[in-house]
């Protein structure tokens, strides 16, 4: 372990260890990726907030587990209003496994990020999705390697990042679509004050998203005029009507006629 994980909360090492053990897939995949910022700009086309809705039946910071099927929840996220899903593929701390994601893509036409905690190359060939999660933090010297192995694939990769240092070596290593993460992995608080501070420095080309701590109508105001162009949003829109909740979020302007 070096001393970035050590500083890592347990829970979130536990995550890592885990996906160290987890196989890839047996052979390169090829993607036809459905665009991810030609989404977001139809989105705002059309005067909403776009909102990346994430299918997660449960995670460790969150109480009790969502045993909906997992489609029918995503067909009722895009209904809402969905720009994109998040569809979390990790099994042992989020319930969450490559087929559903398969079937999910199969059953919607929104792009759909596979939100898993990608540590290898091969590990990108377990499932076709539109984006993958890359989080800086976890990949260190290897981010440039993933990110490259990502496009060569067709995926769209979403690398994430929680400060201005991981956001100058995402920009580095070639990323065009970034998350700032607004959860401190080594504590797991969330502050929404984390993408204030990063956004600034974010290139105007770089599609930007907000995420975690999206819970409110205000919060989504106030992030978009952080500078987020999505907000990627889990328990708020999780935690009952996933429907309603997604159309709270996303079926208003982000500055003025969002309500509670």
């Amino acid at each position: 372990m070096n001393a970035s994980e050590d500083s890592l909360a347990p829970e979130v090492r536990s995550i890592l260890d885990a996906a160290r053990e987890r196989p890839g897939g047996d052979e390169p995949v090829a993607v036809t990726a459905r665009s991810f910022p030609d989404a977001v700009a139809a989105t705002e086309a059309a005067g909403r907030i776009p909102v990346v809705a994430e299918v997660k039946p449960t995670s460790p910071t969150t109480a009790g587990e969502r045993t909906d099927d997992p489609v029918e929840l995503a067909r009722e996220m895009v209904a809402g209003g969905a720009t994109a899903l998040s569809v979390l593929t990790e099994p042992d701390h989020f319930g969450g496994s490559v087929e559903s994601l398969r079937r999910i893509r199969e059953a919607v036409d929104v792009p759909v990020l596979r939100k898993d905690f990608v540590v290898n190359e091969s590990q990108l060939d377990a499932v076709e999705s539109d984006l993958v999660l890359l989080i800086a933090r976890f990949l260190g010297d290897d981010l440039s390697d993933l990110v490259t192995a990502a496009k060569e694939r067709g995926f769209q990769p979403l690398v994430e990042v929680h400060d201005r240092d991981e956001l100058g070596r995402a920009l580095d290593a070639g990323a065009d679509i970034i998350g700032v993460n607004n959860r401190d992995l080594a504590t797991l608080a969330v502050d929404l004050e984390t993408f204030e501070s990063v956004a600034p420095h974010v290139p105007d080309d770089v599609t930007l998203l907000a995420e975690s701590g999206v819970t409110s109508a205000e919060d989504a105001r106030r992030m978009r005029a952080a500078g987020a162009d999505a907000l990627l949003i889990g328990t708020a829109i999780m935690d009952g009507d996933v429907r309603a909740n997604t159309d709270r979020f996303s079926n208003a302007t982000a500055k003025t006629e969002l309500s509670e």
